[in-house]
């Protein structure tokens, strides 16, 4: 589904859901879920149907996860860095972000 064009930065090792995933330097976090095919980011509150990243620009809000403890992240906007912890997220945004 998600192919790279060309491997440009050096391998960081991130956690997502408790597994260990590969992602590139520079890449976002909803980058680095699809290219690891990881089909959807989170699920909605009413239906509990997946979600995966849209507009990969910060609009649509598709793509939101936690990340390192923080719900709610927009996983495209968000620069994978090593050792970071994912989550996809489950029902509805947290409240207060």
């Amino acid at each position: 589904m998600f192919k790279r064009l060309a491997d440009s930065g050096p391998a960081i090792a991130i956690t997502v859901d408790g597994k260990k995933v590969t992602a590139r330097a520079g890449d976002t976090v909803a980058a680095a879920l699809l290219a690891a095919g990881i089909d959807h980011c989170r699920t909605t509150p009413v239906t509990g149907a997946p979600r995966a990243p849209y507009c990969l620009m910060g609009v649509c809000f598709d793509c939101l996860v936690t990340v390192d403890g923080v719900g709610s992240r927009q996983g495209c906007l968000i620069p994978v860095h090593d050792g970071m912890k994912v989550e996809t997220q489950l029902g509805r945004r947290e409240a207060g972000r």
